[in-house]
Formats: C-alpha cells, structure tokens, sequence
C-alpha cells in the first residue's frame, strides 16, 4: 500500500537532503585520514546523488543517475565484504573502536539509502514501512555521530588523524 498524501513526497524530500547532508560532512571530515582521496570520493557521489533525488525524486529514473548509482553501490558491497572479512578475523575491540569498523558502517550507509532510492522509484512514492525506515535510516547517522563524538573513551583508542577532525576537549 504506497503512503499518499501530499507530506510523503516532502518527508522522502526531506530525508534525501538530510542525508545528503550527512554524506557530505563525512566527505568533508575525512581531510586528514590516510586514505582521505578514497574517503572523500566514497561519501561525495552518494552525497551528490541523495541531493539530486532531494531536488527531484525522479531523476532516479535517469539512465545516468541508475548507472553511477549502481556501479557505485557495487563497489561499496565489495568493499564492505572486504572490510566485513577482515573486521571478523582481526577485530580486537568493538567494532566502531576499529577505523575498519566505522568504514564499514558507512559503506552499509551508503548501500542502504541508495538501495532504498533505487526501491522506491520502483514503487512511486513508496509503502509506509519504507517511510519509516528512511525516517529512522536518516536520523539513525546523525545521533551515531554525536554519540561517537561524546563517547570519551572511544576517543583514547582513535588514532591521531580522527583526533584533529574536530575540536574536542
């Protein structure tokens, strides 16, 4: 049963910029990681084609935003897999105290919201139990982050490059 009404269209809006906006700020504070070229690059296309899907949920249905999606959803199942085996083997703490871990948990990000564009411009505007997932998916990063950033001890076990992203005292 697809969820009428005229607020399922600014919800799913709305949802898509938060996420891009999320996407973005991932982006943004991986200038100093290692690997920041790679970082950057994984969370900006998503960020890029959540905002278009903001703008104008069907652009979904453009051959152009199907294929970048796509191709770039594959390379993130392959990475995570990679990440998943390694974090399964070699994990020595919780998985978010592990750089691995959280990189997972951003590619799973990633594969979800885009699986979940992709699944909905099938559907039109999408069934109620979608909305809620996207409504959750969206604010779910958010208070991750914050409780990441408050959480004193995870701090002690981030190397030094995570450390000066943020001013933390």
């Amino acid at each position: 049963m697809a969820l009428r009404g005229r607020w399922a269209p600014v919800l799913w809006r709305a949802c898509n910029v938060l996420m891009a906006a999320f996407f973005a700020l991932a982006a943004l504070v991986q200038v100093n990681d290692p690997d920041a070229e790679l970082w950057m690059i994984m969370y900006m296309i998503p960020a890029v084609l959540i905002l278009l899907v903001g703008l104008n949920p069907r652009v979904t249905g453009n051959l152009l935003w199907k294929s970048v999606s796509a191709i770039h959803v594959i390379l993130c199942v392959v990475y995570a897999a990679t990440l998943a085996y390694y974090l399964m083997f070699y994990t020595q703490w919780n998985i978010l105290h592990e750089e691995e871990g959280r990189e997972l948990f951003g590619l799973v990000l990633i594969i979800a919201w885009m699986s979940l564009c992709h699944n909905l411009s099938k559907n039109r505007i999408g069934g109620r139990i979608q909305f809620i997932i996207a409504s959750v998916t969206a604010t779910l990063p958010f208070i991750a982050w914050l409780y990441i950033y408050i959480n004193k001890e995870m701090h002690a076990a981030w190397p030094a490059h995570c450390k000066t992203v943020l001013y933390m005292k």
